[in-house]
């Protein structure tokens, strides 16, 4: 004999689903944000420059380096926020928003992980030769570490992106034009300054007419 699924169960799968999801993008994409703006102020290059016949060490950062993965960190933690602000199609372009940023994060990052220029202008300010390069160069792990942050950020855009319908949105009460039951005003004391205020802030009228 075959089992009936229950309606309430079926009811619940999706909310379950929701639940699971918008937990993992949040945590996925706060966290990607995080790795990336600290892998971008660790050492990416180093090396050294010749100064006055000597060796000049030399070191670069990840912001040295490229802006891009900072800059796409902070875009997509703001996506990330202003995916509950918004409902439907713009859910939909918000989320869309902090896939790229995330996949552009890891492009940057990737592009950059070998790249020796930021070292090379160091050199020439540092000897005044235009025409100075950099000996002995290395790199380091920190431009995966940041790869792998906007890949996180990638994964939640993807996650808001499937199942970004089922996430809960900002409670009505901050938006405009929300229709709905609203209580009755009690009048504000005029001797007290700090009625009114919040009366005024909860948008009600503090004389209750």
């Amino acid at each position: 004999m075959t089992a009936v699924p229950h309606p309430r169960s079926e009811a619940a799968a999706p909310a379950r689903s929701g639940r699971r999801s918008l937990a993992v993008a949040l945590l996925s994409g706060a966290l990607g944000a995080a790795v990336t703006l600290l892998a971008t102020r660790q050492r990416w290059a180093e090396g050294t420059a010749t100064v006055a016949g000597g060796a000049f060490p030399l070191t670069a950062k990840g912001s040295d380096v490229t802006g891009v993965p900072a800059a796409l960190a902070i875009v997509g933690l703001a996506a990330l926020v202003a995916v509950f602000a918004v409902r439907r199609a713009g859910r939909l372009v918000v989320s869309g928003l902090l896939a790229l940023s995330g996949a552009g994060i890891a492009a940057a990052a990737l592009m950059t992980a070998s790249d020796g220029s930021a070292l090379d202008d160091k050199a020439a300010k540092v000897s005044g030769d235009t025409s100075a390069t950099v000996h002995a160069l290395g790199h380091t792990g920190w431009p995966y570490v940041a790869a792998v942050g906007g890949l996180l950020i990638l994964l939640a855009g993807l996650l808001a992106l499937r199942y970004g319908s089922l996430w809960p949105a900002m409670s009505g009460r901050y938006e405009r034009g929300t229709a709905g039951p609203r209580r009755t005003a009690r009048p504000a004391d005029p001797e007290r300054p700090e009625e009114i205020w919040k009366a005024l802030d909860r948008g009600e009228d503090p004389t209750g007419a």
